[in-house]
């Protein structure tokens, strides 16, 4: 609670609560779906000041780079589906995940032979390599891996949005007293 404290609740943590060989185990489950709960930053400016887990940069590039290409623990082709329409499926999000007529037109396109992640728990932010386009809503946004500018994504909700915030209690006196002071 110390480094809390004293770092203004930047301190973060990363558990390593599984061998590779679980992790591999894992992900040959048909039914597992990739995704990534790290927020989307730029390795530059303001964003260098808070650590990232490597992930945050490469998660999908990893998952294809590295165990569907040179681990051959998946087919190309279910990796893809395991990232897109397995977890839109998952998820009940309509219209997502997928090519089908009505779907919205979110699409990458990217070399299978060079899409890697290059981040590390000791130099996270660094941007996987391969990609080379990627449309959201149909529009543009990164072209031969550099963004256009354009920002057409859209909030998507599931099934269990209700409308409105959620209200979130104050924490005790004594619990806001120690991050006050």
């Amino acid at each position: 609670m110390d480094l809390v404290v004293e770092d203004h609740t930047r301190v973060e943590t990363a558990y390593f609560l599984m061998s590779e060989d679980n992790v591999r185990l894992g992900l040959r489950q048909p039914w597992v779906s990739i995704g990534s709960d790290a927020p989307s930053m730029a390795p530059e400016g303001v964003f260098l000041q808070q650590s990232a887990h490597p992930r945050a940069y490469g998660a999908f590039a990893r998952f294809i780079g590295h165990y569907a290409r040179d681990e051959k623990l998946v087919p190309l082709a279910d990796a893809i589906r395991r990232m897109t329409r397995l977890p839109a499926e998952n998820f009940r999000l309509e219209q997502r995940g997928c090519l089908d007529p009505g779907c919205f037109a979110d699409l990458v396109v990217f070399d299978p032979a060079t899409f890697i992640d290059h981040a590390t728990f000791a130099n996270a932010h660094q941007y996987a390599t391969g990609m080379q386009h990627v449309f959201v809503n149909g529009v543009q946004v990164l072209k031969d891996g550099e963004h256009t500018g354009a920002k057409p994504g859209r909030v998507v909700r599931g099934p269990g949005y209700r409308g409105g915030r959620m209200k979130i209690p104050e924490p005790p006196e004594e619990t806001a007293r120690v991050f006050r002071d």
